[in-house]
């Protein structure tokens, strides 16, 4: 192990310089350091602050700001990057040094609590394939992809069926645990299957599509499997000619058509999208965010007709004969929410379901902003907006928030 440093500086203005070379991982020293020089940490911490365990490089007392859309400055008692499947089956050893543990891809979903006791696993595995076979096409990919730069990857390669999806925040990981959907199309529309590691027994299990118990915005992976699996790769099919565009969700039908598109391909589906979240999205680089805080309800067609007798102008959509979709942005609109901000928390301005961080918020402030909004929602319409972002740790918000889709 080599070390080289310069520290030049006074007391009260120390700025000091480091670079470390230890085997191959000069990159990531230098930018941790980058991190600890920020938190005016000394040279001697710096190095009390890495360990390794099993192999595996474990940092201490790690600030996750860059690993939740959120923005917020949540700090983990350990954190750890998985690269491979081998460092995969390391974990259930790590593991039972902790108190408790957190499955972490792009942080595109949840609200992390401000100091999290036990250790972050962050999944990064890297993988793309792709086999042909006719107008079909199946494409594997890793749970550490980012998912706009997947979607924009199956366009480049005129493959068909995810372009609705792009733009959404997040690892590949997340998309089957959460059934991501956008503008009409879900991924259970296109999962194959996937597999995942079993943290109890250390084994790799192959989940189909139907054992993935995908729902809106559910699986399996977020009821009975949650925090026991770790999903390690996915295969999805796709067209690769012919391709059947699902233009069925009416704002993207006319913005095509405003825009002159008369026999659009998945390209101009792809950019049209991307505009269209854009013009109505705060972009989490920006304002910090987690897209859609609520579910929109899906209630009995009898209970939407109560509703409608003392608000004749509700928004809703045909699920089938007995259900229908209610948009929960229009709900918190209606309540008055849209645009309003208490202190550093607030529903963004051109879409109401989305709640934002303008500052730097406490993910306490966050909660409390979402339990004013559901319950004003509840108390005018009688439907208990359900989360869809995953909340870590809820009991330290004192119940505040309902997290219970019961109407």
């Amino acid at each position: 192990m080599a070390l080289t440093g310069i520290k030049v500086g006074v007391e009260n203005q120390d700025i000091e310089i480091i670079l470390i070379y230890y085997f191959n991982f000069e990159k990531f020293y230098q930018l941790h350091f980058s991190f600890q020089y920020k938190n005016s940490l000394t040279f001697a911490q710096l190095l009390h602050n890495v360990s390794f365990l099993n192999g595996m490089r474990i940092e201490e007392n790690y600030l996750l700001k860059g690993f939740n859309t959120f923005g917020l400055n949540s700090i983990a008692k350990g954190f750890v990057r998985v690269d491979t499947e081998a460092e995969l089956q390391e974990l259930p050893e790590l593991l039972t040094k902790f108190n408790s543990y957190l499955i972490l891809g792009g942080g595109s979903n949840v609200l992390l609590p401000d100091f999290f006791d036990g250790l972050v696993v962050h999944i990064n595995m890297q993988k793309l394939h792709s086999r042909e076979s006719g107008n079909e096409v199946l494409v594997n990919v890793g749970a550490g992809m980012n998912w706009h730069e997947f979607v924009k990857w199956t366009v480049d390669q005129n493959y068909g069926g995810i372009e609705n999806l792009a733009l959404i925040p997040g690892k590949t990981g997340a998309a089957p645990i959460q059934n991501i959907g956008a503008y009409g199309v879900e991924m259970k529309d296109v999962l194959v299957c996937l597999k995942a590691f079993h943290l109890d027994t250390g084994k790799f299990q192959v989940y189909n599509h139907e054992a993935c118990e995908m729902k809106y915005r559910d699986s399996v992976f977020k009821n009975r499997l949650m925090g026991k699996v770790i999903i390690a790769d996915m295969w999805i099919k796709l067209t690769h000619r012919d391709h059947q565009l699902n233009l069925t969700y009416g704002a993207l039908k006319n913005y095509l058509e405003d825009k002159g598109i008369e026999s659009p391909v998945i390209r101009d589906v792809f950019e049209s999208v991307i505009e269209i979240r854009q013009s109505k999205l705060p972009d989490p680089a920006v304002i910090g965010n987690a897209g859609s805080f609520f579910k929109n309800p899906v209630v009995p067609c009898s209970k939407a007709d109560l509703i409608m007798e003392k608000h004749p102008d509700l928004v809703f959509y045909p699920i089938d004969d007995q259900q229908v979709k209610i948009p929960a942005g229009w709900l918190i609109e209606q309540c008055g929410f849209k645009g309003k901000y208490n202190g550093q928390v607030g529903c963004f301005e051109k879409q109401a379901l989305v709640l934002v961080n303008i500052g730097s918020a406490k993910a306490a402030e966050l909660v409390a902003h979402a339990a004013e909004v559901q319950s004003a929602v509840y108390a005018e319409f009688g439907l208990m907006l359900e989360p869809e972002v995953n909340i870590i740790h809820p009991h330290l918000y004192g119940g505040k928030l309902n997290l219970s889709s019961v109407q």
